[in-house]
């Protein structure tokens, strides 16, 4: 019979007639046939099988071997026998290889024939061997494949017991790792991508019945990913294990593999770049997972050096996956957090800049649903990189023009997305032996370093970064090559705004600000620190602008002459008529108002005029109505610490004086005796008042029989509109006060008014809380709390032109209001003057600095501040505001119920606006409610300084400049200044890691923990010492006079 088949299938008839016989063939199975004859129908159709020359001598092998072997079991149980198997194996069969997967075919066909039969078992054990032998042998993908799929049909031969098993799928790991595609047509990558499947999935299985397997195979995955060996890389293929290994290993698998000191930062590196090329493999599942996961890993360990290498070599490969359909999603998700977290300088979102348009105009033309929910999320990750790094407007504008039409994420989901993606900002899951070296807080806000005793500095700093529309100016300008106070600061303002670091040491600006009497390392007064740097910034622009113009004409001039000509054009605040916005100052634009002055003689009611700048107002507290009969002289009230408290020079209108300096702050007390800055000569005051030795306080002193009791106190707690009120009031001049006449030529009683001519774009106004006692010789504080409002409303006289020596006087009428305005002074205008009648100008609450302690002598500085820009929260204060006026009767009132209206219209927005409280190093959230209630909470703890922004109609600053390139608002920072932020943000990175090392090395032996910064109201500020306020709120206490 094998004679007749064999001749049968070789020769040359046709193939219908051959499937005949051939089925008859196979019919007569069922008739007995002798052993030798059995074996030599086994024996053919093995070859049939292993070496037919086409597919129909094949499938006669198959069916014949099948029809006997079903009939004749004992038969062919003798033929296919261990010898048989082996041979098959290890030498192939005539010319066929043993690595050829017909081979396996083969034995597979067998094992199902004989599975009944005992000696089945023997085949097992010996299969069993040889597998391990064969994936030791790295068999290519289809051989792999093959015999992974009798593996799974025959679990029976898989290697048993702990280490076979063990040694199988680490060697398993390492055969898929020598995978490589033997084609690059689709059909051909398809017939791979099945291969691979199909041995990943035995892995899978194996895994399922035996967990113990899956950590040691791990560790062998790592351990060909990590390798440095340049002559051999792991193929991709390797991919198609991550979906089979269980997410709830990620937290242990990446602590282990970022704690383990063995681990080579090399390794490491090489180890995380081809687990981002596993982004290619397109059926693999949770890759993206891994990748990120080992990302954050490292972030919170600090391992820096590995991250930052790592995405400048990987990212436009990550990139470019974004082209690719099936592995879109994943490669979107690596993209956005390498992005996000790289935040350090802007070179990694460089390198993809000039890709980004087309890809955007593909994906826009093809019209799929899909590519346009993609192209919402890349449009959301592009703004988030050109918001954070919005110096490049040459670079983003084609960006900005390709995304104009997609949805724009809003500023606060920027913020939140920026704050929470930051390497500084990832969560370590190490034990809490470790502790975090964290970098910026949640509030995505830079603290600054305590240099020993410089509260006072930091406090005013982060008020004045704050104050939107000033860092935005100072951050605009153009200082390349200029070493002036101003160039330090916004060196200062940009790292505050850039840098990496949790707080920044301020030594540079520190050294040049610091006023020359104030002694290092010493308690100091942030007002007087607030207005010496103010005048300075002042002067310095001013002497720039003043050289800049003297420069065409200096060879004209004679050295001398050139430095007095400059000295002229630098005098601050000269008060000429006719001065144009582009000479001021950005201090005069920023803070820079105008007070006028009208003392009217009661006698011959001539009234003489004089307006005088200022940059802040300090005001006084109203007297109680139990110190009616009190001699006001024997309590000396000054604004600072360190005679501070600002002289109210200015000039007359009739004979201007120049003046002397920018940082002239109006102080009335009730009187109280107006202490004389040293920096301020008094030479400087009218000569026809020092021509009759009439003393600056005679002219300024608030009478101390001043009318106190129409100054009654509210039973409430005092607001600054209260104090406002109460500075702005008419005042009595008689006694030892009386005025000097001109017209009368002697000392009479007077009325003084003082109005608000001009009014800034940010109002300052210092709270006079430290009293001298003329009897201990000490400096004591008001402890009194006060009612900050958030909305204020500032009368400003408009006039038409400017203003001389008024012929008619003023009438006074003072009443009182039932509405809370009790301390107020209603000041009725004549007929002449009807005019002019008072505006008020809203303005709303940027900043608070804070005193906590109870002498000026010691105590602490911190800050509440929150963004304000130009435009407000509602522009709909700006109708309100022109539209009120201080009408002759009842016109506070009418304020009380503007302010209402106002307060109402922003409760809304209130919640949403985030307050901060700058506590030197440490910045964390907190409330306007907390701000409010500090000294009730806090007795020691009480407002000083306070910074409110005019609510304008449109803003001040544009902040859509350059075609809308300024994403964040902030202008573009400048080469020179930018390469140092992303320099120190790189070496900021680098100590983190040296420092998280170190401290591993150390974390058997150690333990110590940290409290994450978060949110504040409920816990104190923090005090510098015994006589500070508020409590510990973390901070240790001990031995600290003042922070």
């Amino acid at each position: 019979m094998d004679k007749i088949l064999e001749g049968l299938v070789s020769s040359s008839h046709p193939l219908p007639v051959k499937r005949v016989i051939v089925r008859r063939v196979v019919e007569s199975a069922e008739t007995p046939l002798s052993q030798a004859q059995c074996r030599a129908m086994f024996a053919l159709s093995t070859r049939l099988i292993l070496q037919g020359p086409d597919s129909f001598q094949r499938q006669v092998g198959r069916q014949v071997l099948e029809a006997y072997a079903r009939f004749h079991r004992d038969e062919f149980e003798a033929f296919f026998n261990r010898g048989l198997v082996l041979g098959l194996l290890q030498r192939g069969y005539g010319g066929l290889g043993s690595r050829d997967p017909a081979i396996l075919d083969y034995v597979q066909a067998g094992l199902r024939l004989i599975i009944s039969c005992p000696s089945v078992l023997e085949l097992f054990a010996l299969l069993q061997v040889e597998a391990l032998r064969m994936v030791c042998e790295r068999p290519a993908p289809p051989l792999c494949a093959r015999l992974c799929q009798l593996l799974g049909d025959f679990p029976q031969c898989l290697p048993r017991g702990r280490k076979l098993s063990l040694a199988f799928c680490q060697q398993l790991v390492r055969s898929i790792a020598h995978f490589q595609s033997q084609g690059s047509r689709e059909s051909e990558l398809r017939l791979y991508v099945s291969q691979v499947t199909q041995v990943s999935g035995l892995l899978r299985s194996i895994w399922k019945a035996e967990p113990d397997t899956l950590l040691p195979s791990l560790q062998e995955l790592f351990a060909v990913i990590s390798s440095t060996d340049t002559s051999f890389e792991p193929s991709v293929a390797l991919a198609s294990l991550v979906q089979h290994i269980p997410l709830q290993m990620i937290t242990v698998l990446i602590r282990s593999l970022t704690t383990d000191p063995n681990v080579k930062d090399a390794s490491m590196t090489q180890a995380l770049c081809r687990m981002i090329d596993w982004l290619s493999w397109p059926l693999a599942q949770h890759v993206e997972t891994w990748v990120i996961a080992l990302l954050k890993g490292l972030a919170a360990v600090q391992k820096f050096t590995i991250l930052i290498d790592v995405t400048l070599l990987k990212i436009e490969l990550v990139f470019n996956r974004l082209w690719f359909p099936l592995v879109r999603p994943g490669a979107l998700a690596v993209l956005s957090h390498m992005l996000l977290s790289f935040q350090h300088s802007p070179e990694a979102f460089h390198l993809l800049v000039p890709h980004v348009v087309n890809l955007v105009h593909s994906f826009k033309n093809n019209g799929l649903p899909s590519s346009a929910a993609f192209l919402v999320q890349l449009t959301e990750l592009i703004h988030c990189m050109m918001y954070h790094y919005s110096g490049f407007p040459e670079l983003y504008e084609p960006i900005l023009e390709a995304i104009k039409e997609l949805p724009k994420p809003s500023e606060e989901k920027i913020k939140l997305i920026l704050n929470q993606s930051a390497w500084t900002s990832q969560s370590s899951s190490l034990p809490s032996c470790l502790s975090r070296l964290s970098g910026k807080s949640e509030t995505g806000k830079t603290g600054l370093v305590n240099l020993g005793n410089t509260c006072y500095m930091n406090s005013v700093i982060q008020a004045l970064f704050m104050a939107t529309d000033f860092r935005r100016h100072v951050l605009s300008l153009n200082l390349n090559g200029c070493n002036s106070l101003m160039r330090k600061l916004q060196h200062l303002f940009a790292f505050l705004a850039h840098t990496q670091r949790e707080a920044y040491a301020p030594r540079i600006f520190f050294d040049a600000s610091r006023p020359p009497w104030f002694t290092p390392r010493s308690q100091q007064d942030c007002s007087e620190y607030l207005r010496f740097l103010l005048d300075r910034l002042h002067e310095e622009e001013r002497t720039l602008k003043a050289l800049s113009s003297a420069k065409p004409s200096e060879n004209m001039m004679s050295s001398e002459s050139l430095v007095q000509e400059t000295a002229n054009k630098a005098q601050v605040f000269t008060e000429a008529p006719c001065t144009g916005d582009e000479e001021r100052t950005l201090i005069e634009k920023m803070f820079g108002g105008k007070l006028q002055t009208s003392i009217c003689c009661l006698n011959c009611k001539s009234t003489s005029q004089k307006e005088e700048a200022f940059t802040d107002l300090s005001l006084a507290f109203c007297p109680p109505t139990s110190l009616e009969n009190v001699d006001m002289r024997s309590i000396t009230h000054s604004s600072e610490v360190k005679d501070d408290c600002m002289v109210q020079t200015g000039i007359v209108a009739s004979s201007p004086v120049e003046e002397s300096a920018l940082d002239t702050s109006l102080a009335v007390s009730d009187g109280c005796e107006t202490v004389m800055n040293e920096g301020i000569l008094k030479d400087h005051l009218p000569a026809e008042l020092i021509s009759e030795n009439i003393t600056d306080s005679d002219l300024y002193r608030v009478q101390d029989t001043k009318n106190v009791s129409q100054k009654p106190v509210s039973e409430n707690t005092p607001s600054v509109t209260d104090l406002l009120n109460y500075f702005l009031a008419p005042e009595i001049l008689n006694g030892d006060n009386k005025y000097y006449c001109e017209k009368c030529t002697s000392l009479q009683n007077a009325e003084k008014i003082m109005q608000i001519m001009e009014e800034p774009e940010y109002l300052i106004l210092t709270l006079l809380r430290f009293s001298y006692d003329p009897k201990c010789h000490i400096r004591r504080k008001i402890l009194d709390n006060v009612s900050l409002p958030l909305i204020l409303e500032l009368p400003v006289k408009r006039t038409a032109s400017s203003l001389g020596v008024v012929s008619k006087g003023w009438s006074v009428d003072i009443e009182f209001s039932d509405a809370g305005e009790n301390l107020a002074k209603k000041l009725k205008p004549s007929a002449a003057e009807e005019a002019c009648c008072p505006e008020l100008v809203p303005y709303v609450l940027s900043s608070v600095v804070v005193h906590s302690g109870i002498s000026s002598e010691s105590g602490h500085y911190y800050s509440y501040a929150r963004n304000i820009t130009g435009s407000g929260p509602s522009l709909g204060l700006c109708q309100q505001s022109k539209n009120m006026a201080l009408a002759s009767h009842g016109s506070l009132l009418a304020g009380e119920i503007s302010r209402a209206v106002i307060e109402n219209d922003l409760d809304a927005n209130e919640m949403s606006k985030e307050w901060f409280l700058f506590n030197d190093s440490r910045v964390t959230f907190t409330s306007f409610q907390s701000v409010q209630k500090i000294t009730s909470r806090f007795p020691k703890d009480t407002a000083y300084v306070l910074l409110y922004k005019k609510q304008n109609c449109s803003n001040g600053f544009n902040a859509n400049s350059a075609n809308g390139l300024w994403v964040n608002g902030d202008p573009p920072l400048q080469k020179e200044l930018m390469d140092a932020i992303t320099k120190d943000n790189k070496l900021y990175l680098q100590e983190q890691e040296l420092s998280a090392r170190t401290q591993a090395l150390q974390a058997a032996s150690t333990s110590c923990s940290f409290r994450p910064n978060g949110f504040d109201d409920n816990d104190p500020p923090g005090s510098c010492g015994p006589a500070g306020g508020g409590g510990g709120g973390g901070f240790s206490t001990i031995g600290r006079l003042v922070f």
